[in-house]
């Protein structure tokens, strides 16, 4: 359960990031999860002071919410590249690698992140780790049909596959996919473990952002807010 003030820290990142990096005129993507929530908020915002901004969204939850704010959503077909992208993350470790998906949008959300210019990340310091896998499982999104046989494979990867439900029913993505939530030890060798997973039969998408990431703006309970700047 999120508290009163962990929403405060996200609220102050999100918009932070809103306000230093969106410009009047621009092609913005929408990320998904609780702290993007409030950077598509802050977005509707700026759009009733008269920016004019096209929106691409990560998820038809945050088209919603989008919508809601008066936001001009288009279609990632319909344009030839995103100027920035503000989205969340589950883990962000020293080198601004990540891990996404707990929203169960990292499909989408990895699309929109590679036709970014900048991929600006949103988060409070609870995100930052030291090795990826340390807290947050990573999802993988999967295919339907022989689903069973490919979380038999991701299990060869030294983890352990738990197939994501909603209820008592097995989540079902925006995609018409599945997601397991794979946990680790920690991830040592993630562009290995990339690899690995992405040539699994039936695998669709992983949710390692690797290289991804322009930068991250984080939250912390002292008020501060810091930025993190991929180095190349």
């Amino acid at each position: 359960m999120i508290t009163a003030d962990q929403q405060a820290l996200k609220k102050m990142a999100a918009e932070k990031a809103v306000n230093d990096y969106v410009k009047d005129g621009m092609t913005v993507g929408l990320g998904t999860g609780s702290t993007a929530y409030f950077a598509i908020r802050r977005v509707g915002e700026l759009v009733k002071q008269g920016f004019k901004l096209r929106c691409v969204a990560t998820s038809e939850a945050t088209e919603e919410t989008a919508r809601e704010c008066g936001i001009n959503i288009v279609q990632l077909n319909d344009v030839d590249h995103i100027d920035i992208t503000i989205d969340g993350a589950d883990e962000i470790d020293p080198n601004l690698q990540l891990i996404k998906g707990l929203g169960g949008a990292l499909l989408r959300e990895k699309i929109v992140a590679a036709a970014s210019v900048l991929e600006v990340i949103v988060a409070d310091e609870s995100k930052l780790v030291q090795h990826l896998g340390s807290k947050a499982s990573l999802p993988v999104e999967v295919i339907m049909y022989g689903h069973l046989r490919t979380a038999y494979a991701l299990k060869r990867q030294d983890c352990e596959p738990v197939l994501r439900m909603k209820g008592s029913e097995p989540f079902v993505s925006d995609n018409g996919n599945l997601i397991y939530d794979c946990r680790f030890k920690e991830i040592r060798n993630p562009f290995f473990l990339e690899s690995a997973i992405d040539t699994i039969p039936g695998v669709v998408e992983n949710g390692l952002f690797l290289n991804r990431a322009t930068a991250a703006v984080i939250s912390h309970r002292d008020g501060t807010v810091t930025e993190m700047q991929r180095r190349e």
